[in-house]
């Protein structure tokens, strides 16, 4: 019940110029985003690389309204991977479809994505771009980008997926491209779905990802777990460690903010871990979503806002 409140609220636009106008909701905000600028994101990068970890930075925003917009937000990003190279960090790209122009031209999404991952690919040494997920109506289209982008030789490793256990089409989404050696990002979802078309039972979503996960972790080709779920991450090694899977072949991932001892004490143990560090103005959907996938950070902010 608490997920689907949030995923309500999240769509809710009054509630959005609301929060991030306030003070307090930009108070809420500040633990789970970097910050409003590049050099907000470029700094939190660094700090997270301190302690051994990669990162994937994305700008926040959705649904542009007309191709100017979209052309800004990518002119951002073209700013970020330079910042990256420039600094040396870590670090790589993460961007939705709907934020480079999708819903206003499909074609100049594209040459917008194209020209990002050709920056990213010309990089040395070579960057990566993550096409996010969105909800349902855009994943088939969403995939249909990165097929297309990764089939072009010089992209090759250079641009990838992400895919949601909750969605029932997974594994079949997963073998197409494991078929092209696409990198993908596995995590549970975190938009409203009817039941027909994704699972609604936490633990049909948390099984799916345990299963897809051991698909990926087999593979051969390096992926990210996205997960902050303890038990989910436990069977994760145990796994590795029984089919000899070098813990340099994989990597964990977890959002800027949430158990940073989790993602410090797997570093230290070796293990691969990629910290997803979001920056700018439009923040509140991304927050509403992060509540949905897990309620218990309320609790969380709810300290965080108390403490002096």
């Amino acid at each position: 019940m608490l997920r689907a409140a949030f995923i309500a609220l999240s769509e809710s636009r009054w509630l959005r110029g609301f929060a991030e106008r306030s003070r307090i909701g930009q108070r809420t905000s500040a633990r789970f985003v970097a910050g409003t600028q590049v050099a907000d994101a470029v700094r939190a990068a660094a700090a997270v690389n301190q302690f051994g970890a990669g990162v994937s930075i994305d700008n926040l925003g959705e649904n542009v309204t007309n191709a100017e917009e979209a052309r800004a937000s990518a002119a951002l990003y073209h700013s970020l991977l330079d910042e990256i190279a420039a600094d040396k960090l870590n670090a790589n790209i993460s961007l939705k479809l709907t934020h480079m122009g999708i819903d206003v031209d499909e074609n100049i999404a594209y040459e917008i994505v194209r020209g990002l991952v050709a920056k990213a690919a010309s990089m040395s040494p070579k960057n990566f771009v993550r096409v996010d997920m969105e909800g349902s109506p855009y994943t088939q289209r969403t995939l249909d980008f990165v097929h297309e982008l990764h089939r072009v030789p010089e992209n090759t490793g250079c641009v990838g997926a992400v895919i949601q256990s909750y969605m029932r089409r997974a594994e079949a989404d997963i073998e197409k491209l494991l078929a092209e050696g696409i990198r993908i990002r596995l995590c549970k979802g975190a938009y409203k779905e009817p039941e027909e078309i994704a699972f609604q039972k936490k633990s049909e979503v948390d099984g799916n990802y345990v299963k897809l996960m051991k698909i990926l972790m087999k593979s051969g080709i390096y992926h990210g777990l996205a997960t902050h779920d303890e038990a989910i991450i436990k069977q994760a090694k145990a796994y590795a460690i029984r089919e000899n899977i070098p813990r340099n072949a994989f990597e964990f991932q977890m959002l800027h903010g949430i158990r940073r001892d989790l993602q410090q004490g797997l570093v230290k143990d070796g293990w691969r871990m990629r910290v997803y560090i979001p920056f700018g103005t439009e923040w509140y959907p991304y927050l509403m979503r992060r509540l949905a996938e897990r309620p218990a950070n309320v609790l969380f902010i709810a300290k965080n806002l108390l403490r002096q």
